[in-house]
Parts: C-alpha cells; sequence; structure tokens
C-alpha cells in the first residue's frame, strides 16, 4: 500500500455537457501512464447523472487510477458567493482554486488539467518536476505577457505588476499543496478577482497571474500545447475556444484524430459531433447563471434595507 505523498494526485471539474471530453482525458492518461506510480483522480461534479459516473469509471484501470467523487455543492454550497465576473465561463472554473477543501492535507502535490485535454505523455514525468522552490509550475499562455491588451492584466500597472512579466495559462497547473496552504492562496486569489471583476475576462487565470506574478516556474510549453498550433510532439494538447465534440472544430485536425480516436476506446464509442448551437447555448446559459446569482446576492445581502 502507498502513501499518499507516493501517489500521484490529479484533479478536474466536470459537468454533464462536457463528460465525453472527461472520457477522452481519462483513457489518454490511463493509456500513457507507463511508472509504477498509482494515480488518485480526484472528479469535482457539477450535477453528473450517476450513468455518466459509471460510465466514466469505466475509463481507466481501477487497479492503477482511482477515481474519487467530489459533488461541488459539498465544496461551494452558494456560488452567489464566488467572484461574478462577465464571462461566458461557468462557476465551476473557480473549483481549481479550492482543492485544499477535498484533497487530504498531508497531499505533497497536486496536478490540475482542464477537463478540455488529453494527454500524450506518461503524466509522472510532470508529476516528478522540480518546482525549484515555486508554488506552481505552468505553461505561458498565448497572450505571453501580463500587458497583453488580449487576456492579459488590463490594470497591470495599477496592480504595480511589471507589464514585461510572463502570463500563464491556467489550465495546466503543478502546484506544491503546502506552499499553497500556507501563503492562504486560495483566499487571496479569490479577493483578487472579487476586487477587479470588471478586468477578468478569463476569471481564475487573472486572479492567478495576478498573486504569482513574476513567482511561477514556467513549464515546458509541451505540457499544454495549445490545439491552435501544430507542433510535432505535444505531450498535453489542450482543445481551448471549439471543443471537438462540436462539428464548428476547426483547428488542427490530427489532434481531433487522436483525441476521437481516445474515445473510441470509451462507453463513448458511437459520439458524433453537435451542432455549434449546443457550444452557443452553453456559453449563453453560462452568462445567464452569474446574472441570476448576482440578482440572487443583491436581493438577500445584509446591507440591502
Amino acid at each position: 500500500m502507498s502513501s499518499q505523498e507516493d501517489r500521484i494526485t490529479l484533479f478536474t471539474v466536470c459537468d454533464n455537457h462536457f463528460a465525453v471530453l472527461l472520457a477522452a482525458l481519462l483513457k489518454s492518461v490511463d493509456l500513457n501512464h507507463e511508472s509504477n506510480e498509482l494515480i488518485d483522480f480526484y472528479i469535482v461534479a457539477d450535477n453528473l447523472t450517476q450513468k455518466n459516473r459509471a460510465n466514466l469509471g469505466k475509463c481507466v484501470n481501477p487497479e492503477r487510477i482511482k477515481i474519487l467523487w467530489i459533488d461541488i455543492d459539498d465544496i461551494i454550497q452558494d456560488k452567489s458567493k464566488l467572484p461574478l465576473d462577465g464571462s461566458s465561463f461557468p462557476l465551476i472554473v473557480y473549483i481549481r482554486l479550492f482543492f485544499p477543501l477535498f484533497i487530504p492535507d498531508n497531499t505533497r502535490r497536486v496536478i490540475y488539467l482542464d477537463v478540455d485535454m488529453i494527454v500524450r505523455k506518461d503524466i509522472s514525468l510532470l508529476w516528478n518536476t522540480d518546482l525549484q522552490g515555486r508554488s506552481i509550475g505552468a505553461v505561458m499562455d498565448r497572450a505571453e505577457l501580463v500587458s497583453s491588451p488580449w487576456g492579459g492584466i488590463l490594470n497591470y500597472k495599477e496592480l504595480g505588476i511589471n507589464g514585461n512579466a510572463k502570463y500563464f495559462n491556467s489550465g495546466l497547473l503543478l502546484i506544491d499543496y503546502q506552499k499553497w496552504v500556507e501563503a492562504d492562496t486560495t483566499r487571496k486569489i479569490i479577493e483578487c478577482i472579487g476586487q477587479n471583476t470588471k478586468y477578468a475576462f478569463f476569471p481564475d487565470q487573472y486572479g492567478l497571474n495576478v498573486i504569482f506574478a513574476e513567482r511561477w516556474l514556467e513549464l515546458d510549453p509541451a505540457w499544454n500545447s495549445f490545439s491552435l498550433y501544430d507542433r510535432p510532439d505535444p505531450f498535453i494538447i489542450h482543445f481551448i475556444a471549439v471543443k471537438p465534440i462540436f462539428t464548428s472544430y476547426n483547428y488542427v485536425e490530427r489532434y481531433k484524430t487522436e483525441f476521437f480516436a481516445y474515445l473510441k476506446q470509451t462507453p463513448w464509442a458511437d459520439f458524433r459531433p453537435k451542432s455549434n448551437y449546443a457550444r452557443l447555448f452553453k456559453k449563453l446559459k453560462n452568462k445567464l447563471n452569474k446574472k441570476l446569482y448576482q440578482l440572487k446576492s443583491s436581493l438577500f445581502s445584509p446591507s440591502r434595507k
């Protein structure tokens, strides 16, 4: 029996809409994991059906990868307390910041993976990367610098951040669990986003980059290679923007082919891409949900007379 510190700890968050993406991610991790290290894969479920949970459990070898289910409502009972930014990203993106609430406190480090990824290398290679004393490791985003007018930190000057500081993507995070907790990082990031919501177009990513400006380890870009760019041997393919489960996907075609090769080995083997309308409806629903939470927050605010 391995101790908690010996086990690779991964986590992600998923709803029914993206369960098919998670199936491919799980299968890719499973098939490419070559070391003898066992994996604990925590999945925060946002109202996932029992059928989807059961099928997702069939995507991995249970002798090597243990799936641990966490219900999102057990972590955050009132989503209206989260920063209600104006983006179309669902509020579940904030879950990556709350991992100390559901992952054991004797864990050495954790890896967060966005659900829209496939892993092409042994995840243990990333797990054993030297963080060189940093709290987190990540890959530079398309925006590259915090001063980027697209996706960066638009108010970096007001926050006293160097405009030439590198800006990272939050879809893949290698985190020193103990350093994160000791620095009270979750609270600091949530407060940062809440105080700067009009600048937080990529909300969790904004807060992470503000708090860790010039204090994060830059990982090999192959660990978070965006589907827009055709690279010879990416370790992880990140399907940003339009996902391969939609007919409107128009990025690197071989990445889509590889995604469906993994999916064919899961209970979603017969899945066919959906119309782009389903994608747009999901984004609209996310924005409307935030508006409803804003209304709830204002109606039940203690300061309301």
